[in-house]
């Protein structure tokens, strides 16, 4: 599988937000998507969803241009995590995470649909929580059912918006942990937007610096995250060392 990002641009009326933004994804991968606010990481996972229209550019995925896919099918293609659960209703985690099955349903819930809500579960780690009522478990746990619900589509690509923008350390690296994992087992792909520099240097394959509504930079972990480019995107001098098996940005101060 390979999804292919070329020469996206997108604007919000008279304000441009990405320009000519070319990229590629390919099986098994995760990319980190990073940048200061307002850099357009969010925008940028909401063009690849197709939740908004790129002003220019394509999208393709297994050779398909997303501008000739209809909703249904690109909602199997694809999965989008927000950064957190919205319009919470009284329902279990079970029926919570069915929701991903929507594209594949007619007339009812199937055996098959079951069995793979029970093994996304279990991917996740929730089958023990699969009847507790969705609106009474925790952020992180909350962050988990999201990220099962859209595995439960069975996409080619993942796309998270901050999925651990409200959670402890703990979650967080559960969180991520969970689907790097998941990412490897299943041969998808992810695209991160996300803040942390040391959790994208630790569980991304690809970093990806946005600023000024380009790419300024993109490729491994050790190759990207430099203190030159962390000075350049966010105006910050830091240290980095590779003492842990992976980048690790400590701030310094403003430059």
């Amino acid at each position: 599988m390979k999804l292919e990002i070329s020469n996206i641009c997108f604007g919000y009326k008279s304000t441009p937000v990405l320009d000519s933004i070319t990229m590629s994804v390919t099986s098994g991968e995760v990319v980190a998507l990073v940048g200061p606010n307002g850099s357009g990481k969010t925008t940028l996972l909401k063009c690849i969803a197709r939740m908004l229209k790129p002003k220019g550019g394509s999208i393709i995925i297994e050779g398909q241009n997303l501008d000739k896919v209809g909703p249904k099918d690109i909602a199997k293609l694809m999965g989008y995590v927000p950064q957190s659960a919205t319009n919470v209703f009284p329902c279990t985690v079970f029926d919570a995470v069915l929701i991903g099955r929507r594209p594949y349903l007619t007339w009812g819930v199937g055996k098959e649909d079951r069995r793979i809500i029970s093994q996304t579960l279990g991917v996740m780690g929730l089958q023990h929580m699969a009847e507790r009522p969705f609106n009474e478990i925790s952020a992180g746990e909350q962050q988990k059912v999201l990220i099962a619900r859209a595995l439960a589509q069975e996409p080619q690509v993942l796309l998270l918006d901050e999925p651990t923008s409200n959670l402890d350390l703990r979650h967080q690296l559960e969180v991520l942990s969970t689907l790097q994992k998941a990412t490897k087992e299943r041969r998808i792909s992810a695209i991160i937007a996300i803040h942390d520099l040391n959790l994208a240097s630790r569980f991304s394959d690809k970093i990806v610096f946005l600023k000024d509504r380009h790419i300024y930079d993109a490729g491994e972990p050790r190759a990207v995250l430099t203190v030159d480019n962390v000075r350049s995107v966010y105006g910050v001098e830091v240290v980095i060392n590779d003492n842990s098996g992976w980048p690790h940005v400590m701030a310094i101060g403003p430059v």
